[in-house]
């Protein structure tokens, strides 16, 4: 099967749903009039209430809501083959994520551009008003959380054991050098690793092994310096069998941490130069946007040159340097003046997002890849690599954003309501950005199908588990050596770099090197994907814990009132303390199995809210016979999401019976609550509609 046919397909299913289904929804259930007037024109004050272009807004909408859900959860949910993912992501965008999108966007422009929990208090009643407060404060750190573990797994070095009776073959031409410390030795590329395979033999009866070349240099940290002149004194070609603890340390992405970076003062210099330097110039949008660019490309191809350097070396992060580093710019950033790092370093990554999504789609057409990986793969049994579950209900809150998404609804409820021109706006704004995203994850989902599945789940699982798994890999794998090859043209080590970050970006870089003169720049294609994705991860991480330190100091403000105050700097640094520790607690001791089908659920647990919030106001105003366009949506996420929610409860039980922390499992169980309420909540309301509501009109 290749690309091409699923996007034709895909891509006339979307033309189709936008201009029919959308517009049924906007002349029946909204009911859009231009004669209204909107937000932006009643409380029009040119800081937050101003009429804008709808294309100029449409890109606003659209680069908020668009960050890494799209990206990776698709690829996460490729062990269970493409069809189920794509099936997903095209019905849920048209008929659940996109209804949702518009019309809380609908309803916030009857009210004035009030927040969802707000509309909620008011259409609902205070206790699911107070209960989608709590859902969202939950539901926004363990967001982060999700987001920042794909960085961390992307730029941070692993270390795992390396299991007793291995052997580590050197190259026949190479010999270990020294390393940092008397108990570490550097291997050189081409060195093998040959793990044992529990429970598996060859014909012969001898015990079965599974190869792990390196294509990169790579430290071994051995349990005494004995071990470690044992292999300091083999031979080039000779073995060392490993018979007492060993780990190897996989280093970080120096060339990738580095383009990060830099990105933070180039972001800093273009907020200088649009308020301070520049402030009364016309074409200081221009200046400043042609330097970020230009800069940033540039950065890009100098870290290329770090690796094996004094600053590469200083560049090569452990995972837990990475959420120190996260934690410590996430409160930074949110503690600034939005001027000087959030507003340039979004502008500047709007350019990139659109940009090269435009050209991933564009690579998609030209290039047709062939989608290696299986339409369906069910041998895993609810303990697939990526994360453990059955593809029901797992499929559903791995694979979010580019379907359906809650935190949308914050954005349709937040800055977009109070800059609409005019109504009819809302229907491309509203519907139209979410069937753009959920294109960008059916992309996403093409390019990880397009790797071979051999090099697919050479990357996606732990090293420490991929021996193990060596018998259901048999399967379904082909071929895994290629990975040796385009490790040794991106200059890392991919072999086991879980989180798909690294997968969709190998994935990304085959499509476009499969562009004519671009062959020769995989490299490249490879450590810009991830610092595409990585950019726009740290951007929603920036504008999500100041929106959470806005929240919590709304909350504390009723104890204390200067606290609601967002200039006074004590309750500015509180509640940014209290956010990132919330998520920089989550990735401390977190991984990708964990932590995002909790981001998941608390993305789809809030999207249950948003579909209450809006069904209930079409019941209150008359509307009800329309329903059933989010009654149906709202089931269905309800059951996915309150299964998969309970069943991972199961699982962090076990744990804490294991000795764990209780921290997720309360987490988990606070946000289904919170979400239980305001569904109970809601239907109470339906049962007893009011015949028409002040506040919104949706009539």
């Amino acid at each position: 099967m290749t690309a091409l046919p699923i996007m034709i397909v895909v891509l006339c299913t979307l033309a189709i749903a936008y201009r029919y289904y959308s517009a049924f929804l906007a002349a029946k259930v909204a009911t859009l009039d231009d004669l209204r007037v909107t937000p932006a024109h009643a409380l029009q004050d040119g800081h937050n209430y101003d009429p804008t272009n709808k294309w100029v807004l449409f890109g606003h909408h659209f680069a908020a809501i668009s960050g890494a859900g799209p990206l990776i959860g698709p690829v996460l949910a490729a062990q269970f083959g493409y069809m189920p993912g794509l099936v997903w992501l095209l019905v849920g965008v048209c008929l659940a994520g996109a209804v949702q999108d518009f019309l809380v966007l609908a309803a916030s422009l009857r009210s004035n551009g009030r927040s969802l929990a707000q509309i909620a208090r008011e259409q609902i009643g205070p206790v699911s008003g107070a209960a989608s407060i709590a859902a969202i404060l939950f539901i926004i750190i363990v967001a982060l959380a999700g987001l920042g573990i794909v960085v961390v797994k992307a730029l941070g070095g692993e270390e795992f054991d390396v299991p007793l009776n291995s052997r580590i073959v050197l190259p026949a031409d190479k010999a270990a050098r020294a390393g940092t410390d008397d108990k570490r030795v550097k291997l050189p590329p081409g060195t093998n690793f040959s793990v044992p395979i529990p429970k598996m033999k060859n014909a012969d009866g001898s015990p079965a092994f599974k190869q792990f070349p390196l294509s990169m240099e790579e430290d071994v940290e051995f349990a005494s310096a004995s071990d470690a002149q044992k292999m300091l004194a083999a031979k080039p070609g000779e073995a060392l069998l490993v018979q007492s603890p060993a780990r190897r340390l996989i280093p970080g992405s120096c060339w990738g941490l580095f383009t990060i970076a830099a990105s933070i003062p180039i972001a800093i210099f273009m907020g200088l130069w649009m308020y301070v330097f520049r402030k009364n110039a016309r074409t200081k949008v221009m200046e400043a946007s042609i330097f970020g660019v230009v800069t940033l490309l540039t950065c890009v191809q100098i870290g290329s040159y770090l690796h094996g350097t004094a600053l590469g070396d200083m560049l090569n992060l452990t995972k837990r340097e990475i959420i120190v580093a996260m934690a410590i710019y996430g409160f930074i950033a949110s503690v600034l003046p939005v001027w000087l790092l959030l507003c340039p370093r979004d502008y500047l990554s709007s350019y990139l997002k659109i940009g090269t999504i435009g050209a991933l789609i564009l690579g998609v057409l030209m290039v047709n890849p062939k989608l290696e990986a299986p339409a369906f793969c069910n041998i895993w049994q609810g303990n697939g690599p990526n994360f453990p579950g059955d593809i029901f209900p797992f499929l559903f809150i791995t694979i979010m954003c580019g379907s359906i998404s809650g935190f949308h609804a914050l954005v349709s409820s937040g800055t977009t309501p109070k800059m609409v021109d005019k109504e009819s706006d809302a229907r491309m704004i509203g519907y139209g950005a979410m069937l753009m995203e959920g294109l960008v994850g059916i992309v996403a989902m093409i390019a990880a199908a397009s790797l071979a599945p051999g090099d697919y789940y050479a990357i996606q699982i732990p090293m420490e588990k991929q021996a193990a798994m060596q018998g259901k890999l048999k399967e379904i794998q082909g071929d895994v050596d290629n990975l040796k090859v385009v490790e040794v043209q991106v200059g890392e080590n991919l072999r086991g770099r879980t989180g798909g970050a690294v997968t969709l970006a190998v994935g990304m870089s085959k499509i476009f090197g499969g562009i004519g003169f671009f062959k020769k720049l995989i490299g490249y294609w490879y450590h810009f994907a991830i610092m595409f994705e990585a950019l726009f991860i740290l951007t929603t991480i920036d504008a999500g814990t100041r929106i959470g330190r806005f929240l919590v100091q709304e909350i504390m403000g009723k104890i204390r009132p200067e606290f609601g105050r967002v200039d006074w700097w004590p309750g500015a640094i509180f509640a940014t303390t209290v956010i990132v520790l919330g998520w920089a607690s989550l990735l401390w001791n977190g991984d990708v199995a964990t932590i995002w089908p909790m981001f998941g659920i608390a993305n789809q647990l809030l999207a249950v809210v948003a579909l209450c919030v809006v069904t209930t106001v079409m019941f209150n105003t008359g509307k009800s016979r329309y329903a059933a366009v989010t009654l149906c949506p709202l089931a269905f996420i309800v059951s996915t999401t309150l299964t998969a929610g309970v069943q991972l409860m199961q699982r962090f039980h076990l744990a804490v019976q294991g000795g764990g922390s209780p921290r997720n499992l309360i987490i988990t169980a606070v946000m289904l609550v919170c979400v239980v309420v305001v569904l109970a909540d809601s239907i109470r309301a339906w049962v007893k509609a009011r015949p028409a509501a002040a506040v919104p009109e949706m009539a």
